[in-house]
């Protein structure tokens, strides 16, 4: 059975594989904090479990088996932070550490009847896609709010940075997940954009927010 400090490994490497890089050891001690030795030792463990492929100096690959046990947990995670969110009440800025315990639990029936409970969700309270029973992941094809045009009328879908501090800001703005946005102006100097939504008075966003937001045309 895996332990949890191997499943927050293998986490952070299947993140580190969708953003499309080959998998260094550096970035793997980066992500995990901890030093090169030490992810060293733990990358020869999973290579061992069958979960990743490789050979010094060169990028880890993760193996087919490796990339599905990664999903399942992804899916325990996002699956609890809805649990947390919807049948709780928890804020979405509160959940993430909450379900990082939660993630380790061994028990398929137990997030089973979770989804069950949930109606079946397909993605989380950040709007990240929710992975099925067999790893598989729904693809999104949303776009970050900085390629929207001026005049344009979107809809707020989900998220590309789901920190605590990116939450509690889009709080204090009244900003969340259905969100219906009008871009009113773009400005040409630094990308910062004017939305205008619900009764709130016209909000400048900067362009490093914008890019957090992933949108689809109203």
């Amino acid at each position: 059975m895996p332990t949890q400090t191997k499943e927050n490994y293998l986490k952070a490497a299947y993140f580190l594989h969708h953003k499309g890089e080959g998998i260094s050891l550096t970035q793997l001690s980066q992500e995990m904090k901890v030093s090169k030795p030490t992810v060293n030792d733990m990358v020869k463990k999973m290579e061992a479990n069958g979960w990743v492929t490789y050979e010094k100096y060169k990028p880890l690959t993760l193996t087919a088996k490796g990339k599905k046990l990664a999903a399942l947990i992804v899916r325990k995670h996002r699956l609890a932070e809805m649990f947390l969110s919807q049948i709780m009440g928890f804020g979405w800025e509160e959940v993430h550490d909450i379900a990082e315990e939660m993630e380790h639990v061994q028990s398929d029936k137990f997030f089973d009847r979770m989804n069950e409970l949930l109606g079946f969700p397909t993605v989380d309270p950040h709007g990240s896609p929710i992975p099925d029973k067999h790893g598989r992941t729904p693809v999104q094809n949303y776009r970050p709010l900085t390629e929207a045009k001026q005049g344009e009328r979107l809809r707020l879908v989900a998220l590309a940075d789901s920190s605590k501090e990116l939450l509690v800001f889009l709080n204090r703005k009244n900003i969340r997940l259905g969100t219906e946005l009008r871009v009113e102006q773009i400005e040409s100097f630094d990308q910062s954009i004017t939305v205008k939504y619900g009764k709130e008075p016209s909000t400048m966003l900067s362009a490093e927010v914008g890019k957090c937001l992933l949108v689809e045309g109203v």
